[in-house]
């Protein structure tokens, strides 16, 4: 068994996610474990976006069912019951509008937390594909070193230092030596396709990262739209508005769940990976690297033997003892042959430069490294990922409940701009302070209007050589007009100036005012007539 991690634990969203149940779409159960290359397992996780599919149906059920019943069972409302039925529109709009912007401001830091994670891991990819690409590198340039470089310079020593046989036999037993290196650092694993798998997996998350944060973006953007949209249409009271906005909050509801169906099924892949992912990784590099090394990096323990120290324990001896052994020849056979002095410097060279191979090679294969790497891999795409979509699964529910609250609103809303419009033409078109009449008068300005009293006493002459009789205005009590005023406008409003000296209309305008206003101006004018022929 791999023993207790106490550097990484699984965070209690993914052991909650990862214990949701795994169907198959035969409904049959699912191992848990992370095979995302099985059929069975991509079923299961299928299975969760059908889910969503299911309730997105259901969903569009409802709202079908609502918008019938709403039309069949539509009924003549009494003027008083009206006012509520809006006051209810309102409060729904409302809501809706406030739960939507909640769950764009929710969506805004999911997305945000997923990216994070994403590039968190990202970030660790690169750093550990950069020090498996130096292992190769610096393994490969010692080697190189050894079976060519030393090679060259130990084959001109033998021709310069033929006349001493122990010398020869020194530089044979540095060619053991440097073969022997050579074959140590032969043992030591090749990371080239653990490389090209890393380069290729960061390059794939790259790729579906941008697009998926620049896809939430622009629904972001589209559910802002909608919800203006909505508020402008009610505001404005406009249809065009209001059918605009359903549209785009259907499909703004559908999109919603589509969303939860990828987020849902990318968090459960995700939670079944971060709870056991060190047995995955284990069973994929199982055929190209020992299970020895992989557990060695995997839990960098101090009790845990370092796979790497034999090869580089060898490496270590065999270099120490030839640069004894270059030394040596410097000192004595440089005096005897210095024709050979380029070569012995060289190969000094050469062995320093390995040391310092070694020295990198040693801190590369150390487990630290590429172990931290691993962690901040996990804690990005386990914490900070999965922790980011459940937030954008809970946006989209938010913006799935706030649409299918805006759009039954609507068609109340709609019935309320209908009544009001029957409210308007109830009224009489010829009321020159009728607001539908204004409406009317401003699209038809050949259609004849009223003439106010102002337009008589301008054509006439002043406005003040025609203050009717004291007894015609006697006619109508101040009790009468104060009824009239509280019928009308809800409030009795005392009026001790006559109609007719009046500037401008009465606050409370009724029929039976407007014909003895008429009556009395008629008479005037005949008056008038009378006074002065023509």
């Amino acid at each position: 068994m791999p023993p207790a991690r106490a550097d990484y634990l699984a965070p209690w969203w993914a052991a909650w996610l990862h214990g949701l149940p795994h169907r198959g779409l035969r409904l049959q159960p699912v191992p848990a474990a992370f095979r995302p290359r099985d059929p069975d397992y991509q079923q299961s996780l299928l299975f969760l976006g059908l889910v969503a599919a299911v309730c997105l149906g259901l969903n569009l059920l409802f709202l079908t069912v609502y918008l019938i019943c709403l039309c069949c069972c539509k009924r003549d409302q009494e003027p008083d019951t009206k006012r509520p039925h809006s006051c209810c529109v309102t409060w729904m709009a409302v809501t809706a509008g406030l739960i939507c912007c909640a769950a764009v401001g929710i969506g805004f830091y999911g997305n945000s937390e997923t990216n994070d994670g994403v590039y968190q891991l990202l970030y660790a990819l690169d750093h550990a594909n950069h020090t498996l690409t130096g292992i190769d590198a610096l393994v490969a340039g010692t080697t190189l070193q050894m079976q060519v470089g030393l090679e060259q310079h130990l084959a001109r020593l033998n021709e310069l230092l033929a006349a001493r046989g122990d010398y020869l036999q020194t530089l044979k037993f540095m060619q053991q030596l440097a073969g022997s290196i050579v074959l140590q650092l032969s043992g030591l694993p090749i990371w080239r396709g653990a490389s090209d798998d890393l380069t290729a997996l960061a390059g794939h998350v790259a790729y579906v990262e941008y697009y998926r944060w620049l896809a939430y973006l622009l629904f972001f953007i589209l559910v802002l739209t909608v919800c203006l949209l909505a508020c402008l249409g009610l505001a404005k009271r406009s249809r065009c508005l209001l059918t605009t906005m359903l549209c785009c909050g259907l499909l703004t509801l559908i999109l919603s769940w589509a969303s939860m169906a990828v987020d849902t099924a990318a968090a459960v892949g995700t939670s079944d990976f971060c709870v056991a992912p060190d047995k995955f990784i284990m069973n994929q590099t199982e055929s190209d690297i020992s299970a020895e090394v992989v557990h060695y990096y995997l839990y960098c323990d101090q009790s845990l033997s370092n796979p790497f120290q034999p090869a580089l324990t060898v490496f270590q001896r065999s270099l120490t003892t030839m640069q004894i052994q270059i030394q040596g020849l410097i000192q004595f056979a440089l005096p005897l042959f210095p024709t050979a002095e380029k070569d012995l410097l060289g190969v000094q060279q050469l062995l320093n430069s390995s040391e310092t191979s070694l020295h990198q090679l040693t801190a590369m294969l150390d487990c630290r490294g590429l172990h931290k790497d691993y962690l901040d891999a996990l804690i990005g795409i386990c914490y900070d990922g999965v922790e980011g979509l459940l937030y954008l699964v809970l946006f989209s529910l938010l913006v799935a409940a706030s649409f299918s609250t805006i759009i039954c609103a609507t068609p109340r809303a709609w019935k309320h701009f209908a009544g009001r419009d029957r409210d308007y033409d109830d009224m009489d078109e010829e009321d020159p302070f009728n607001p539908q009449a204004r409406r009317i008068a401003t699209h038809n300005p050949a259609r004849g209007q009223l003439r106010s009293f102002c337009s008589y006493s301008s054509s006439l002459g002043s406005q003040s050589s025609l203050h009717p009789p004291a007894q015609t205005i006697s006619n109508a009590p101040v009790s009468e007009y104060m009824n009239q005023a509280v019928l009308f406008g809800g409030n009795p409003r005392y009026e001790n100036v006559p109609l007719i000296g009046r500037g401008s209309p009465p606050p409370t305008y009724s029929p039976s005012m407007r014909a003895t206003y008429l009556s009395v101006t008629d008479e005037h004018i005949r008056h008038h007539s009378t006074e002065f022929p023509a």
